[in-house]
């Protein structure tokens, strides 16, 4: 038996399907993946990302042990911002991503990957030479994410916090469903409109919040989403996961995450092998394909060659894309290759089926 969030007790009510996921065990389905991933495209879902992460970063030097421990500029943060970001080893290489809320002066919540926890509270506690406490809060830190066009509808009306005057990756702190000190927060990770909200279970009532979101929800038909759904909309979304598309074999420069990864700030751990691959130029590049052939799915491992049947590269995630009914995913490919528009074969079940490569996302959103 793994870990539970709060709301197990919710998810076996409504017949989810459990699995084992970084330790917790949660939902991956509940009405099917197809049926809460359209939900999410079309009107609106909900899921239990409490097994998430939370650290909380304060003292005089807080924000800089996150700006020497991270590769984004934590410096460009105020009270209400927040940042997507990762952490490196010496060699460039990704302990996870994770996104910093600037709470206040002086204090940041660091929000990491489940199955990155432990790992990377170690890691910021060995690099902690400042004058910072690192606490984590992740196991009375409930999460829950309401993602969709109508999402702003379903949360405007259990808040007296103005939703509309928080902008994507900013937040906001209050009252939410009758409970107190809720962030509420416009970042999400299935490229969809909506709000994160983050709340003490010790303080609050989790499974209150739930039922209230679901009772105003269900005029809007918000579904209950798992981490299934979860997974094919992120993909959709061209969104990288840990453990597949980002590794500590990989550094931000292939992953496609130079864009977070600010060299110019001043020291950081990683900086300088980061600094060589992006002067040299990284031997692979992270980018997305689509199968041009129908009804064929990559796989995580797949091998990818080149039309001389050279192979180039290993698909990292892969799927059937909902919206769209053809395979897509994410691999690393060879540089020199790694162009949007070049034709490959992906390997799929030692057969080469064709797939054109694309620059991510896959769906783009108005």
């Amino acid at each position: 038996m793994g870990k539970r969030t709060p709301f197990y007790t919710v998810h076996e009510q409504l017949g989810a399907k459990i699995i084992d996921f970084g330790g917790f065990d949660m939902p991956v389905q509940y009405a099917g993946i197809r049926k809460e991933h359209m939900a999410v495209r079309e009107k609106a879902g909900l899921f239990d990302v409490s097994h998430m992460g939370e650290f909380i970063v304060s003292g005089p030097e807080a924000s800089d042990l996150i700006q020497y421990i991270s590769v984004n500029d934590v410096t460009k943060l105020f009270p209400g911002r927040a940042q997507y970001s990762a952490m490196c080893y010496d060699n460039g290489g990704i302990i996870d991503d994770l996104i910093v809320y600037m709470l206040a002066d002086q204090k940041y919540m660091l929000v990491v990957n489940a199955a990155n926890k432990e790992k990377d509270l170690k890691w910021i506690q060995s690099q902690n030479t400042f004058d910072a406490t690192v606490e984590d809060k992740s196991d009375q830190t409930c999460l829950l994410a309401v993602q969709g066009p109508a999402a702003p509808e379903i949360v405007r009306q259990l808040t007296s916090v103005d939703i509309d005057n928080i902008k994507f990756y900013h937040f906001d702190t209050g009252d939410f469903a009758g409970a107190q000190d809720v962030v509420i927060s416009a970042t999400g990770y299935t490229g969809e409109k909506g709000f994160e909200l983050y709340f003490d279970a010790e303080t609050n009532d989790p499974v209150k919040i739930w039922n209230e979101l679901m009772r105003v929800g269900e005029q809007f038909e918000l579904e209950p989403a798992g981490l299934g759904a979860r997974d094919t909309l992120r993909l959709e979304a061209g969104l990288a996961l840990y453990g597949n598309d980002i590794t500590e074999e990989t550094t931000p420069i292939e992953a496609r995450l130079g864009w977070i990864t600010k060299l110019e700030k001043g020291e950081f751990i990683g900086r300088e092998a980061i600094q060589k691959v992006k002067e040299e130029g990284p031997a692979r590049k992270l980018i997305g394909f689509k199968m041009t052939e129908p009804k064929k799915i990559p796989r995580k491992g797949y091998k990818i060659a080149d039309n001389s049947g050279q192979e180039i590269g290993e698909v990292t995630s892969g799927g059937l894309s909902v919206v769209l009914d053809y395979g897509i995913g994410m691999a690393y490919v060879n540089s020199d290759v790694a162009e949007p528009g070049n034709e490959v074969s992906v390997m799929i079940r030692n057969k080469a089926v064709s797939a054109e490569l694309v620059k991510p996302p896959f769906i783009k959103k108005k």
